[in-house]
């Protein structure tokens, strides 16, 4: 790589050392006056022509990535609040969409109608206050409706009311592994300080703290559907960010402080599967994966394992280490009943510590 960029600069270098000597002797000119570098009426016509063909390429690409990259869409959230945050991110596309196909379209246009010709000198138009008014005006009124309409949508994310049964899960990092722990009966977590790891105790939960006794950490995340979960973020060692893609939610965990999200879980595991975006997802992943095992098979490597059905996981989204590529946790969305039955087979802080 060092190699590569080394050759770049190289390059970069030499043609900036030729586009100076072009420089230097089209300021010299010659006894004529004219120079075979400067454009004449024909070059300037088919240039004129070039724009407005590549106007045309560059909106052909552009609907055609659309067309063919919809199919990485993320499918619909999974959470109370997460059409909002589509919403806005809709909004934000179209309206970039519209200004951009607006002047790109003004940009070769104008372009190709006041190509260069000779004899015709262009109009000096020192100001106009009134097109300067309009053209300043509504990039505010436009950009200014965006901000503040961003802005409630963030508050109302970020600055949530907490449920009288809201469930409180810790999410804890380390390099290179997410731990989870689930306040207990009292729905409150212990105290924590990585002064306490040792041994079992990877949280470092504080073992003189009672809120911790009941405490269960555990190596998945399970989370109730339709009901309010409050995350509290800690990270052992460095920067981190656990990311939720399809229940849009990020938020950063900072060693030596507490952050914390909250979302309401609306699609479990289950449903999700059963969507035709997921199903057809599914199928095009197996079909990726059955070429990569033949193609491992081939060079007498073990064949990938079989990977059927689709999880919702926990990301790091911040590169925290040359493993940081798989820093995931397996989410499970089911219902109260279900949830209840799994939480009552985990061992709470203080049982695992007695054994």
């Amino acid at each position: 790589m060092t190699v590569f960029l080394v050759l770049i600069v190289i390059i970069l270098f030499a043609v900036a050392i030729w586009q100076m000597n072009k420089i230097y002797a089209l300021s010299k000119g010659n006894s004529s006056g004219e120079s075979g570098e400067v454009a004449n009426g024909k070059d300037n016509r088919i240039n004129a022509k070039l724009m407005v063909m590549f106007m045309v390429f560059l909106y052909f690409l552009m609907f055609y990535c659309f067309w063919h990259y919809s199919k990485f869409y993320l499918p619909e959230a999974s959470s109370a609040h997460g059409s909002k945050y589509d919403n806005l991110m809709f909004i934000s596309i179209a309206l970039i969409m519209v200004v951009q196909i607006i002047t790109q379209f003004l940009l070769h246009f104008f372009a190709y109608k006041y190509n260069g010709k000779k004899g015709q000198r262009a109009l000096f138009y020192a100001d106009n206050d009134k097109l300067e008014f309009i053209w300043t005006i509504i990039p505010v009124i436009v950009l200014a409706g965006l901000i503040i309409y961003g802005l409630f949508t963030w508050s109302d994310i970020m600055n949530f009311d907490e449920d009288e049964d809201a469930l409180v899960v810790e999410l804890y990092a380390q390099r290179f592994n997410w731990k989870a722990r689930y306040a207990g009966e009292d729905n409150i977590l212990g105290d924590a300080n990585v002064r306490f790891i040792e041994g079992i105790n990877q949280l470092g939960i504080d073992p003189s703290d009672l809120d911790g006794q009941d405490d269960v950490v555990t190596q998945e995340l399970h989370l109730p559907v339709g009901r309010q979960v409050i995350f509290k973020l800690r990270s052992q060692d460095v920067l981190h960010s656990a990311y939720m893609p399809h229940f849009r939610a990020q938020m950063n965990v900072v060693p030596g402080m507490i952050t914390q999200f909250s979302f309401t879980p609306t699609v479990t595991t289950e449903e999700i599967r059963k969507t035709d975006y997921m199903q057809d997802k599914m199928r095009t992943i197996q079909e990726i994966r059955k070429e990569k095992s033949k193609k491992l098979v081939a060079a007498g490597e073990p064949a990938l394992d079989d990977y059927d059905e689709f999880d919702y996981y926990l990301l790091c989204n911040k590169i925290c280490g040359e493993s940081h590529y798989n820093m995931q946790m397996k989410i499970i969305v089911e219902s109260q009943e279900d949830y209840e039955k799994w939480i009552k087979t985990q061992k709470t802080f203080e049982a695992s510590v007695a054994q």
